[in-house]
């Protein structure tokens, strides 16, 4: 795990709440199931769970996720339960051809805990 840690730059979530404010361009990614996606989720996150992440990014398995087709050349930012799913995933997104790409350091689970807000469906 590492090697990718080299190739992925995990942000705080002040960095990221930042970044939210001030980037028109940025593609959020909750990597969880969907029940916990429902139950509270960043605010503008896509719901894309783990499993599903490769084929939504590769143009040749055609699942039609067109903000991530059509994404290529924008900001990426991860999130899984605890910051540990979302490297891994954030390093591959990157090795399929997408620009910039994050991973939330400590994931949801720390983006609430330090007062940041989550929406429910």
């Amino acid at each position: 795990m590492s090697e990718i840690h080299t190739e992925v730059r995990e942000i705080s979530v002040e960095e990221f709440d930042e970044m939210i404010e001030n980037h028109d361009e940025l593609i959020i990614v909750d990597l969880r199931e969907a029940g916990e996606f429902r139950r509270g989720h960043i605010p503008g996150a896509m719901l894309l769970p783990h499993g599903l992440l490769e084929g939504a990014v590769d143009d040749t398995r055609r699942i039609q996720i067109e903000q991530l087709f059509g994404g290529r050349h924008k900001t990426f930012v991860l999130c899984s339960r605890d910051g540990s799913g979302s490297v891994a995933a954030a390093d591959r997104l990157r090795q399929l051809g997408a620009g910039k790409v994050y991973s939330l350091a400590g994931g949801i689970a720390h983006w609430q805990a330090q007062g940041f807000a989550l929406v429910a469906d």
